[in-house]
């Protein structure tokens, strides 16, 4: 991860955080071994990421629920809206034939339902993560091939094998960056985008403000974040999503509620 440690200029990308779906579960589903018995909703996203100038191509970060459930009580849980694919990208203008890219987090069911509607994207994604969701583990349910079988016979899949720029911005620094950081899934990619406010970073696994900035009662046991709840390896975890935090100027973690009420961020 070096090599992408660089000092930015000011580059040309947005951030747009678009609410696509949402969970109610447990909260230690998000914070390992803390939160037992408190139900928490979490807000499920895809992020148009809008470029300008030379950097115009249409960016969408994950794809959501197919069918989110959009109902008062879930919008009041989250402080935001919920809306379909359809309705999300055009709040910006965008319909999904517009996509020229996609970049997957992982591939969980709920952050690529809707791909196969976006007919003239490329989508990356890691090697790992297309290798368990054709042969998943008996544990991990939330792998389903259906939602990737058809970008995949359309020869649509960028496969990646480890850390990758996509994207240059207009003065040759890197705009767009995918780091591999298996911490919630094998393959999981952690996407670093040059904004005008600096770096911004999307984790690559599922966890909130609170696993980067974990209450008086963890740091007391000298535990500077919390490993998601659904992790590979937790020791491993713990020391990656250190790097992460210490690398972003803006940190997004990536079912945080807080960014469901934001249109723009960078």
């Amino acid at each position: 991860m070096d090599t992408f440690l660089k000092e930015a200029r000011m580059s040309t990308y947005k951030i747009h955080p678009i609410v696509m779906g949402t969970k109610i579960f447990d909260k230690s589903m998000m914070t390992y071994q803390h939160g037992n018995g408190e139900k928490y909703t979490i807000p499920i996203y895809c992020w148009y990421i809008e470029g300008t100038g030379d950097n115009d191509k249409k960016i969408l970060i994950d794809t959501g629920e197919m069918s989110p459930i959009q109902s008062k009580e879930r919008e009041e849980a989250i402080g935001g809206k919920i809306y379909t694919f359809e309705q999300g990208l055009d709040k910006w203008g965008l319909k999904p034939e517009d996509i020229d890219i996609i970049i997957h987090t992982h591939l969980h069911n709920d952050h690529c339902e809707n791909d196969y509607k976006c007919i003239n994207a490329e989508i990356y994604v890691h090697e790992k993560e297309l290798a368990n969701i054709h042969d998943p583990h008996a544990l991990d349910y939330r792998y389903l091939e259906d939602y990737i079988e058809e970008v995949e016979e359309n020869g649509q899949l960028k496969v990646l094998k480890g850390d990758r720029e996509i994207l240059p911005d207009i003065s040759g620094i890197p705009g767009i960056q995918c780091l591999h950081t298996p911490v919630h899934t094998d393959g999981g990619l952690t996407i670093i985008i040059n904004t005008a406010l600096g770096k911004a970073v999307i984790t690559g696994f599922c966890v909130i403000n609170e696993n980067f900035n974990p209450p008086i009662e963890i740091k007391a046991m000298e535990m500077e974040v919390i490993p998601p709840g659904t992790h590979v390896n937790v020791y491993e975890s713990y020391d990656i999503m250190l790097e992460i935090k210490e690398m972003a100027d803006i940190l997004l973690p990536l079912h945080e509620p807080e960014f469901a009420s934001k249109d723009t961020i960078g």
